[in-house]
């Protein structure tokens, strides 16, 4: 293909971007030995070299784990430092420093998202693993199980309920989040052939329940709860849940998936759909790690169930990289890979509206040239977070725009109340001509940014416009012409 036939095909894609999606990347902190062998600048350095990687790619939200087993990645009031930053459970990072609150200034920095990625029962991960003096499980180890070879809260006892729930609420009103985020480990993955051991909780609270039923509505209710919590005390902070891909397969029921895996209803006792059904949640990110042509678990299937049963909640697909890198595109296609037409396939449904990318990592590794590929194309335009209407509908006013001879555009900056309407952040759109103006053209932003001001590189017409909390969008400013 010629350069000039590459330009044009580059910008025929690029052109067919959508202004709003989500478009994340889950950054893990379990069993990652590099945050412990690095000093606290080191971590600094490489954490912000991961969000510039990203951001070159075409991110605007990263999903940073800061629980990822009943411990944390920042100042808790509640658990002990996490082994995975010091290497040592319990033990505070030296120099001190705070990597839930660098990481959302790094990232609001950027214009991008930070939601604290929480594991909600786990508390070990291997037999051999001790836990600080001061973890609540020497408290109240009546309220903990060990399954297979780890430690979990028991989901049964409502204590645990409510601490998790003080946990997020911890979070919540010390940190600027902008969403908390659980992932698919519920009840546990099962171990072959050994139940869960709830006897105790279920014969105090199971009430006549099937087993089953009653597992599922704990988890329920702590979705319930955690949804409460939130909008209690900030309720634009958003709650977001990554479950396995597979709510039902259609022989357990006739609302389910035409697959034949594992199923989140009954493996896990994680009724999802009942989540965005109720409103308890904010989006879902089904894990889609499969091909598209997996013969259990096709991609291809499950990414139009989900869309079809988001039931008015936001659906972003989560993307497995190595795995759609991996696996060559379906004839007659002879791409190398299945990224492109998986992004498609997720902007072709209007029940979904972005793809998160597991793990972030290998988008910062560039795993065969998948970074490359997003920023060339498939996300070489800057995407907005969609908003969230059942959250406020409320529209941020239009800005005044100031530009100076030397290229520097600048604008008062709403007085910020901390409230769902506070603007946070801006969009700067750089357009030929004012004929040229229109907001719903992506190619036409330069940059979202969260302060007031922004230096044009390049002669045109700029406005600006003002994003609140839950990404509502205000007009336009007046044009300001860079000569």
């Amino acid at each position: 293909m010629s350069l000039f036939m590459l330009a044009i095909t580059v910008s025929a894609v690029a052109s067919g971007n959508p202004k709003r999606e989500f478009r994340g990347a889950w950054l893990h902190t379990v069993h990652q030995g590099q945050y412990a062998k690095q000093s606290t600048e080191e971590n600094k350095a490489y954490l912000r070299d991961q969000l510039d990687k990203l951001q070159a790619a075409g991110c605007n939200a990263v999903i940073w784990q800061v629980r990822p087993s009943a411990d944390a990645l920042y100042e808790s009031n509640y658990e002990p430092w996490s082994r995975f930053l010091s290497g040592v459970a319990g033990v505070p990072p030296v120099p001190a420093w705070d990597p839930l609150r660098f990481m959302i200034d790094e990232a609001h920095a950027r214009g991008m998202e930070l939601h604290a990625w929480l594991n909600p029962y786990r508390v070990t991960t291997s037999p051999k693993e001790e836990l600080p003096v001061n973890h609540i499980y020497y408290d109240h180890p009546e309220r903990f199980v060990r399954y297979g070879t780890q430690l979990y809260f028991d989901p049964g006892w409502p204590e645990n309920r409510d601490f998790i729930a003080d946990v997020v609420k911890d979070i919540i009103t010390r940190y600027d989040v902008d969403a908390i985020h659980m992932d698919d480990y519920f009840y546990p993955y099962p171990v072959a052939k050994v139940d869960f051991p709830d006897d105790k909780s279920y014969g105090v609270h199971g009430n006549g329940m099937k087993r089953d039923d009653w597992r599922r509505k704990n988890v329920d209710q702590l979705i319930e709860q955690l949804h409460k919590t939130i909008v209690e005390n900030k309720p634009w902070v958003r709650l977001g849940i990554s479950p396995f891909g597979i709510w039902r397969n259609k022989k357990s029921d006739p609302r389910g998936s035409d697959t034949n895996g594992l199923q989140n209803y009954d493996a896990l006792y994680a009724d999802v759909l009942l989540w965005t059904e109720k409103g308890w949640v904010d989006y879902m990110m089904p894990q889609l790690y499969w091909e598209r042509e997996h013969k259990l678990a096709s991609h291809d299937v499950l990414n139009k169930w989900w869309a079809e049963n988001n039931n008015g909640r936001h659906m972003y697909i989560g993307q497995s990289v190595n795995k759609t890198m991996d696996k060559a595109d379906l004839a007659p296609s002879k791409e190398k890979s299945q990224l492109r037409r998986k992004v498609e396939m997720s902007r072709e449904e209007n029940g979904i509206h972005g793809n998160c990318w597991w793990p972030g990592y290998s988008i910062t590794a560039n795993y065969k040239g998948v970074a490359d590929s997003l920023a060339a194309t498939l996300q070489s335009t800057v995407a907005i977070v969609p908003s969230y209407p059942w959250i406020s509908t409320s529209v941020p006013v239009a800005v005044v725009v100031k530009a100076s001879k030397d290229g520097k555009l600048t604008w008062d900056a709403p007085s910020v109340e901390n409230k769902v309407t506070d603007v946070v952040r801006y969009v700067v759109y750089r357009f030929d001509t004012k004929k040229d103006i229109n907001l719903e053209n992506a190619a036409a932003i330069v940059s979202v940014i969260p302060a007031n001001e922004y230096v044009a590189t390049e002669k045109g017409v700029y406005v600006v416009t003002a994003l609140d909390r839950v990404n509502n969008e205000s007009p336009a400013s007046k044009p300001v012409e860079i000569k």
